[in-house]
């Protein structure tokens, strides 16, 4: 039984929820991607709370699927039902991040954007980060991408031009409201990373990389003979005499054509431990957002980057959102598809 706040403890923006679960991996990673335990409790006292129900489930016994015996799961009965009317979230099925930490997609986005929009505010599949300019101005930036196109990377980014500074508040979702004096401020209500793995090395993130090697559940990346993990992008960063297991618990080899870690793998780390994490990253409050980004993967077709005219434009800009399917969507190959402000499942 998992009682957990969706952002600071006592927070006028967070929300509590309460996950019942068989899997001792989704009672781990809640551990790290909200704030659980007995404070919450305390701070539940008689409010309501959004019910979460997880079974990782069985096949049925006349079943041809092959389950390994570690990650217990039935692929075909998976479901994932969202009851917006009563608040109640209940999965069966699957042992995986987003169908099994109930916290994440199927409350702080699904379950969220709909008691939202009952009280007047915005769930969203944001990253917010603050940027700082050499003249010492700082603003903070909402950005919303589909899974696997790059949140945590932007979040996490090390500027190039001179003088610059970025601090990461959080890099997938954002709660955002309206405050007394009208300013839009926001909060991340996660209290973790649940990060995509592949491509994520010492040269395209090293603020990740210096997060996420303590205190922290890697999944469905591959092992190394020296005790590591490695996925795709840290062929430079693993000597050449390691011996590599893949996602599969079989012998890998460098220049395999099949990949050492699934490409939708992942690590779960605590926020607190990213080297350039903001400030006000806990502020109950949230913080004043500047200006908001829409984004994903088109390799062609449309401009880089372009700003809209208004308000009004941007609204449409990001409700006519088309991205590239990844990893993280159930779609085979490179369907460019529409994901009106990233909030596609």
């Amino acid at each position: 039984v998992i009682p957990f706040s969706m952002g600071p403890v006592g927070s006028p923006l967070s929300k509590i929820g309460i996950e019942v679960t068989d899997s001792a991996y989704v009672v781990c990673s809640m551990r790290i991607m909200t704030r659980m335990g007995e404070s919450v409790l305390k701070a539940l006292d008689k409010r309501d709370f959004v019910k979460c129900l997880h079974s990782v489930g069985l096949p049925r016994s006349d079943s041809n699927v092959k389950v390994n015996a570690s990650w217990p799961c039935d692929p075909e009965r998976t479901i994932i039902l969202h009851k917006p009317a009563k608040n109640e979230i209940v999965s069966y099925g699957s042992g995986y991040g987003g169908n099994s930490l109930l916290g994440k997609k199927c409350f702080a986005l699904r379950i969220g954007s709909t008691i939202a929009r009952d009280e007047g505010w915005l769930a969203e599949h944001m990253l917010i980060l603050g940027v700082t300019n050499p003249q010492g101005k700082k603003r903070y930036i909402a950005a919303a991408f589909p899974s696997a196109c790059g949140k945590t990377n932007l979040a996490m980014m090390q500027p190039t031009l001179p003088g610059y500074k970025v601090e990461c508040v959080g890099d997938d979702i954002a709660w955002m409201r309206f405050d007394a004096q009208g300013k839009l401020r926001a909060i991340n209500p996660e209290n973790g990373f649940f990060g995509v793995a592949p491509g994520t090395s010492s040269a395209t993130n090293p603020n990740a990389m210096a997060t996420i090697f303590k205190n922290t559940l890697f999944t469905n990346v591959a092992k190394t003979s020296d005790g590591g993990v490695f996925w795709e992008g840290m062929e430079k960063e693993v000597s050449d005499n390691i011996e590599i297991t893949d996602w599969h618990g079989k012998p890998w080899q460098r220049g395999s054509k099949t990949p050492a870690a699934h490409p939708n793998s992942r690590f779960c780390t605590p926020a607190s431990q990213c080297p350039i994490i903001d400030p006000s990253w806990e502020d109950p409050q949230g913080v004043p957002i500047d200006a908001i980004l829409f984004g994903g993967r088109r390799p062609e077709g449309v401009p880089l980057i372009y700003q809209a005219r208004n308000w009004q434009h941007g609204v449409f800009i990001g409700a006519t959102m088309r991205s590239e399917a990844t990893a993280a969507a159930e779609h085979k190959g490179k369907v460019i598809m529409n994901d009106p402000f990233a909030m596609r499942p």
